[in-house]
């Protein structure tokens, strides 16, 4: 295997937006041939996480809404932002708080998967969370709109195989987790 990392050199890097959910600049960049791309955008995101959770019962938690980008309402897993300054385990133990009022069980790291290592600078942190429980109901942004769904394997399974999640970030570790646990 090859190790040489091909790096770009950045000549130079223009912001065009720096607002809190969308961040985007121009690097002018010099490729290992030489060449030299003079527009080449990069998005920068704060870390992602997301949550396979699994209650005492055997059942997926999966929540429901609507995603603007394609006009589309679909099952997924809990997922969110690493805050400033927090533990991607912090983070996803939050935001499955925050998003379905479950919480505990036990918790492992999955795999860290990136959405577009191409033009985005972050990284999603996948875990999964056995035997997590209902201890209080949602904590929601108020721009948040999402039902929560307690799915058999059977029926995450249906969503998998029938192109019914869309989310990559999301199909990746549902599919390796039921690839490992021989649940195809």
């Amino acid at each position: 295997m090859e190790n040489d990392d091909r790096k770009w050199e950045i000549l130079q890097s223009e912001y065009l937006i720096k607002r809190p959910w969308l961040t985007a600049r121009r690097d002018r960049v010099r490729l290992p041939n030489g060449v030299i791309n003079d527009e080449y955008y990069v998005l920068e995101y704060p870390d992602w996480v997301n949550v396979i959770a699994i209650t005492k019962e055997g059942d997926f938690l999966m929540e429901r809404q609507y995603r603007h980008g394609l006009q589309w309402t679909g099952y997924e897993l809990c997922a969110g932002v690493c805050e400033a300054g927090e533990d991607p385990l912090e983070s996803a133990r939050r935001e499955l708080y925050e998003e379905t009022g479950y919480a505990g069980g036990e918790w492992v790291k999955h795999m860290t998967i990136s959405a577009n290592t191409s033009t985005m600078t972050n990284l999603c942190h996948c875990f999964v969370a056995t035997g997590v429980e209902r201890v209080s109901g949602q904590h929601l942004e108020e721009t948040e709109d999402i039902s929560v769904h307690l799915l058999s394997v059977d029926e995450v399974r249906r969503l998998l195989t029938g192109n019914e999640i869309r989310q990559a970030l999301m199909a990746a570790p549902l599919w390796k987790y039921f690839a490992e646990h021989h649940l195809l």
